[in-house]
């Protein structure tokens, strides 16, 4: 069997890259896309200047403004991102049909049938940047390896425009020398409990086994377990269609006091709103779940009038559906908080929401 060829290419600050190419005079300069800062507004995006202060996507435009007070707000122009998404699109048609898009400005790319007649991935993810950039004007990074979980963690390697190569004989040492945090998809809170295991590095979490970790992390386990072994047999799905974003955290205690677990609630949500602006959506229903520490399970949802675009919004909502949600008694292991009924980001919804500048 032919050892698979894939490409994880994520465009540089994307939007705010978009906004430097349109308006020259923002070249070099800290370009934050987002909301007013005096109206309550968040950041989407920022340029790479801006980030050497601390901006990041979902922070709030007034705490952006009070770490980089020279920083250029700029209003969002999703018509523009989509345009340009696209016409990157027709780009990957040209070397390969089997495209999965993860956001507006990301996607997989298996190129293994094109090798014959391309050459190497190397050269397949070297040809995509330099079209990418004759045509759009923007720069791109890309991770190429024979599965995905190391083609994403490749992409990231080396930004901005960066290219990063793993091979079928390098990868299992690669994953060992990686900090836990950059296996993709281990958050904050899972780091922190893998931390408190001794699980650093993929070295560490190489010498678990998989009875071992199960009890601990549950259906995640079998991920963290082939992760360390560099093993990824997902395939580049082509149809792939969001139906919802997510995120939740199984305590390590389980709780029982209102206040902790509102606050953790409310930090989930601010995770929520970046990772729906990372990905290019927003929704209506927000969906709330609480796992009891009988293991029973109990979720409870709301849908809006309209799309929610920011965190306070989720904040406003997230006490009825907890008291809702607690039909007992009982401490609670797991809280979750997630967004459904989904549309892509586009200037409406916006401002249907957020004021902007």
């Amino acid at each position: 069997m032919k050892t698979p060829c894939i490409i994880h290419i994520d465009m540089d600050a994307f939007y705010a890259s978009i906004e430097q190419r349109d308006a020259p005079q923002l070249r070099g300069k800290p370009i934050i896309v987002g909301g007013d800062p005096n109206q309550r507004g968040v950041v989407a995006t920022c340029s790479y200047e801006a980030r050497r202060y601390g901006i990041h996507s979902a922070m709030s435009s007034a705490l952006a403004k009070r770490k980089c007070p020279q920083g250029i707000f700029v209003r969002p122009r999703f018509d523009v991102y989509k345009q340009v998404s696209q016409q990157i699109r027709e780009i990957f048609l040209h070397y390969t049909p089997l495209i999965e898009p993860l956001s507006l400005d990301e996607a997989y790319l298996d190129v293994s049938s094109q090798l014959p007649t391309r050459g190497s991935g190397n050269l397949i993810a070297k040809d995509i940047k330099q079209k990418i950039q004759r045509e759009t004007g923007l720069t791109a990074s890309a991770g190429v390896s024979y599965n995905k979980l190391l083609a994403k963690i490749g992409s990231d390697r080396d930004k901005p425009d960066g290219l990063f190569y793993i091979s079928e004989k390098e990868g299992p040492d690669f994953v060992k020398t990686l900090r836990i945090r950059e296996f993709f998809g281990i958050g904050p809170a899972t780091e922190e409990r893998l931390h408190a295991l001794g699980i650093y590095t993929g070295a560490d979490l190489l010498t678990w086994t998989l009875p071992e970790l199960q009890p601990i992390f549950g259906k995640s386990a079998s991920f963290y377990y082939h992760a360390a072994r560099a093993i990824d047999q997902r395939p580049v799905e082509v149809h792939r269609a969001r139906k919802s974003v997510s995120v939740e955290d199984t305590f390590k205690q389980d709780l029982d006091k209102l206040e902790d677990m509102l606050a953790i609630l409310s930090k989930q949500s601010k995770t929520l709103i970046k990772d729906c602006t990372r990905i290019g959506v927003v929704g209506k229903t927000i969906t709330l779940k609480v796992k009891f520490s009988d293991f029973t399970q109990v979720t409870r949802s709301i849908s809006c009038a309209s799309y929610v675009t920011q965190s306070v919004e989720l904040d406003s909502l997230i006490p009825q559906l907890l008291e809702s949600a607690r039909v007992k008694p009982l401490p609670i292991r797991l809280l979750g908080i997630g967004v459904s009924n989904l549309s892509a980001i586009d200037d409406a919804s916006w401002r249907q929401q957020m004021p902007l500048l």
